[in-house]
């Protein structure tokens, strides 16, 4: 859904003794429509009622960003200069988790907003690690933040190119615009649908009846920036290349049948196949229908386990045993090698999810998960000044 100029306007700068400002950005749960996002296809997911809050009191003086997170111990320094390390000659690379902050203020710099410097406190509520897009909320509420007190007006969309640039340039994660655009469109009561070739985002209304969303943290956390998954994005890029294609949203549903190399047949039929499947699945969702959007998780989890393999034998007992227990399906959600399990069950069934199911799985000697109710948020935006 276009919205706005992909450009901003900035005033000359923050007066002295600029007010604090605040901005808030939530996590999100992918339903359906894994690692497509980066393949120009089409994913389902809802933001979810857990976030990241940021406050920002500028210093005209200043030539850093001082932050406090409650998300690492400690305190860092983000100087207004940072540069990633291809561009170390142009200022200073910060690293660790402050590296997401700093990209932030890279990124939003090179698209022509210069941040001031201040202090920036960060708190979030999003599990690191889990599956939930902790760093996108991150990123997303610290842009909103630096934006207002540079007194800048960016729109969504182009706040979430400017996020995934600072992701993937500085922080040197290749992830594609899922988690940015879910945080910044998401709504009370509504499940998106991204088109990330169009970059449309289309409501979704979740209608779910006596149903039950439910996530799954396996305690196992996954990292997006380790090689597994730059090497699933190299080979769908491959898989492509050899296709004749811009990328594999420009592949027929079987185009994969035509690729000789075995592992690139397999992943790239996972893509294809899943952006059928997130298709099949709004519609479920639309008519609510449960039992179909679950065969669909289903399969959807079958397909990320054999052609994609990026689930875990921890991450595949969750969701075998979250169906075992009455759920209408449940899959792997988030980057993989790790994360969180999302699971659609009736009301029921989803108390007996709660609370049997983390025994069962700690006695099959996985970490012990936690179970969460989820239901769809709202974005991210400014929360107030003062």
């Amino acid at each position: 859904m276009p919205e706005g100029s992909a450009g901003s306007t900035s005033s000359p700068g923050p007066r002295s003794r600029e007010p604090e400002v605040r901005a808030y950005a939530p996590g999100r749960v992918n339903l359906i429509g894994e690692h497509t996002d980066y393949n120009d296809g089409l994913a389902l997911s809802i933001a979810l009622q857990l976030g990241t809050t940021v406050s920002f009191r500028p210093d005209p003086a200043a030539e850093s960003v001082v932050v406090s997170s409650d998300l690492a111990p400690g305190r860092a320094g983000v100087p207004i200069d940072t540069a990633p390390d291809d561009d170390a000659a142009h200022g200073t690379r910060v690293t660790g988790w402050a590296s997401y902050v700093a990209g932030c203020v890279w990124a939003l710099r090179e698209h022509g907003v210069r941040a001031p410097g201040g202090r920036m406190a960060i708190r979030s509520d999003v599990p690191v690690g889990a599956g939930l897009s902790s760093s996108a909320a991150l990123e997303c509420a610290v842009l909103h933040a630096l934006a207002a007190a540079a007194e800048a007006t960016v729109d969504r969309r182009t706040l979430a190119l400017i996020a995934q640039r600072a992701e993937n340039r500085y922080v040197g994660a290749p992830t594609g615009l899922l988690d940015q655009l879910s945080s910044l469109y998401g709504a009370d009561g509504t499940a998106l649908l991204l088109d990330f070739r169009s970059l449309q985002v289309t409501p979704v209304p979740v209608t779910l009846g006596g149903a039950v969303l439910l996530v799954i943290d396996s305690r196992s956390p996954h990292r997006n920036a380790d090689g597994e998954y730059r090497r699933r994005r190299a080979a769908c890029e491959d898989a492509a290349r050899r296709l004749s294609a811009p990328s594999l949203r420009y592949v027929r549903d079987d185009g994969w049948r035509a690729l000789r190399d075995d592992e690139l047949r397999r992943r790239a039929r996972h893509v294809l196949t899943e952006n059928r499947r997130v298709l099949d699945a709004a519609q479920a969702l639309r008519n609510g229908d449960c039992t179909r959007f679950g065969e669909l998780m289903n399969q959807s989890h079958h397909s990320m386990r054999a052609d994609f393999e990026i689930t875990t034998p921890g991450i595949d007992r969750i969701a075998e045993t979250a169906r075992d227990l009455g759920a209408f399906g449940a899959r792997m959600t988030g980057g993989g090698f790790g994360g969180s399990v999302v699971a659609l069950a009736p009301a029921e069934a989803a108390m007996r999810i709660e609370s049997t199911l983390p025994g069962l799985v700690a006695d099959a000697g996985d970490p012990r998960p936690t179970v969460i109710r989820v239901r769809p948020g709202a974005g991210a935006g400014p929360v107030m000044a003062q």
